[in-house]
């Protein structure tokens, strides 16, 4: 990610409404959540709601698909990934101590859930 991409990512997120919009659609992944339902959920009225949505847009933060006469906005977590990654890829200098308590509190929360196995009977 370069720097100039990373500031338009991080002014979209420095309102406190996009800010919550972005929240929002983090917690509907996978299925997004329609423009609509944004704005009934956070108390925003919706030509408001667009402009915000256009804004964290521009950024690549959510992407939109129109069902019918909805458009559905999803959180685009790959983003957020670089965006997290350029902030703390040189946090570190070349010690790794200093950026380990951010490593651990982050794996508890984010852990992925442990495959069961099936078991073949024989």
């Amino acid at each position: 990610m370069e720097s100039e991409h990373a500031v338009l990512s991080l002014a979209a997120l420095a309102q406190s409404t996009r800010l919550d919009v972005f929240r929002l659609l983090v917690r509907h992944e996978p299925a997004g959540l329609a423009a609509g339902d944004i704005a009934r959920s956070l108390a925003i009225p919706q030509n408001t709601m667009s402009a915000h949505l256009g804004v964290l847009s521009r950024a690549r933060l959510v992407s939109s698909q129109r069902f019918s006469r909805s458009i559905v906005y999803r959180a685009d977590l790959d983003q957020l990934q670089r965006l997290m990654l350029f902030m703390i890829r040189d946090c570190c200098d070349g010690r790794p101590e200093i950026c380990a308590p951010l490593v651990e509190n982050l794996t508890p929360c984010c852990s992925p859930a442990k495959k069961k196995r099936a078991h073949a009977r024989i």
